[in-house]
């Protein structure tokens, strides 16, 4: 789990590897089981996670009681979801391990400590928030402009992973189609 650290902290700062151990060495991982809730929509979020194995499930529960995905989380995506900008500070949407994982985990007190402590370090989350930021835009530029069928061929290109990692019906919500329509688009696509 330390390389997938390494790497990330090597591809976002230009910290020395002394400075990247002790970093490594401070922070904390825990693991997570299958179906564990980390935050529930509704509730005041106070940590932040960085996954280092498994997937976690972004949704929200509409006024119907349907539920929608809006995200998933694997390997080296980051997940913060402290609503500074919001009155009642309350998360708008419920985490949910879809696997066993194993995932750092911060909060803002630590987060401030480690700033303080190692200068580069928020400079590297900057980036990376910058560069997290630029993608959501391009994908949700993309998923309006874009028909159901380009939506799976994309993610297939994009993260061809999740397609064997979720299931389909959560995947669908994701794609923003049913389920039904979801099987017809992927017997289509794997004629080709």
């Amino acid at each position: 789990m330390e390389k997938i650290l390494i790497k990330y902290m090597k591809k976002y700062s230009t910290l020395s590897a002394e400075q990247q151990q002790a970093i490594i060495d401070e922070i904390e991982t825990e693991e997570f089981k299958k179906g564990t809730i980390i935050l529930r929509q509704g509730d005041v979020p106070t940590k932040c996670y960085f996954v280092l194995k498994g997937c976690i499930r972004q949704f929200s529960v509409d006024e119907a009681g349907k539920e929608i995905t809006s995200n998933f989380y694997t390997e080296e995506m980051a997940i913060s979801n402290f609503n500074h900008h919001k009155q009642d500070k309350e998360s708008s949407y419920t985490f949910a391990c879809l696997e066993d994982c194993i995932l750092v985990v911060g909060d803002i007190v630590t987060e401030s400590m480690m700033y303080n402590k190692y200068i580069q370090l928020e400079a590297m989350t900057r980036k990376m928030i910058e560069h997290s930021f630029g993608e959501i835009q391009d994908e949700l530029a993309s998923f309006i402009a874009s028909t159901p069928e380009e939506r799976y061929k994309s993610l297939l290109q994009k993260r061809p992973n999740l397609v064997n990692r979720v299931p389909q019906h959560q995947l669908a919500s994701y794609l923003g189609m049913t389920p039904e329509s979801l099987s017809r688009i992927k017997k289509r696509v794997n004629k080709y």
